[in-house]
């Protein structure tokens, strides 16, 4: 099974280290929960929804350079699938330095053999253009993602979808933990 995976939010738990930094931004008025479910549906969705100004983003990305990998935890089960996995690839928003600096603190760079990140060039998600150059390289069986704009992309190029932590009708499997997922029916589907 080859699987792609989102990264933020799917395979590491990155949204309370971001809403405290947007909390630290805005002001300890702004309710965490609130924040918390606007980063859930975007990053440009919660810069939009509280109508962050050009000084505030930089204060944000000057807050986000400071993040260690340590902050990043990675969600409990996830390594199981990766090592389960024949072939795991991310597409991501993140830098690649980012991401690979994440992955190395954990010795989980062994598991990937491609990434899309915004370095690449390839237009943000929802479009499929990330995603269609890593399938017609690797076939990918699986898209993993904890928001709908992370599965779109794989609907369109007939890839199944998990949603992971959140819900939507287009998703093919839903899981709420990792440690669920050898408990279902997504590895004899996608291995037949």
């Amino acid at each position: 099974m080859n699987i792609l995976w989102d990264f933020d939010g799917t395979l590491f738990d990155t949204y309370p280290v971001y809403t405290n930094i947007f909390s630290q931004v805005l002001g300890e008025t702004v309710d965490k929960r609130e924040i918390y479910g606007k980063l859930k549906i975007s990053y440009s969705h919660a810069i939009h929804f509280y109508d962050i100004s050009s000084e505030q983003e930089e204060e944000i990305k000057k807050l986000k350079k400071n993040i260690s990998p340590e902050d990043m935890k990675p969600f409990n089960g996830v390594e199981g699938i990766l090592n389960f996995a024949n072939k795991n690839v991310i597409v991501t928003h993140k830098s690649r330095e980012g991401v690979v600096g994440i992955l190395k603190y954990y010795g989980w760079d062994k598991y990937f053999v491609d990434m899309v990140t915004i370095d690449d060039g390839f237009p943000r998600k929802p479009n499929p253009s990330a995603y269609k150059h890593l399938h017609e390289k690797y076939r990918i069986d699986l898209a993993i993602g904890d928001r709908e704009l992370d599965l779109l992309p794989a609907k369109e190029l007939g890839i199944s979808t998990c949603i992971f932590q959140n819900q939507t009708d287009i998703a093919d499997y839903q899981l709420q933990d990792y440690t669920e997922f050898f408990n279902t029916n997504i590895p004899e589907r996608l291995n037949m």
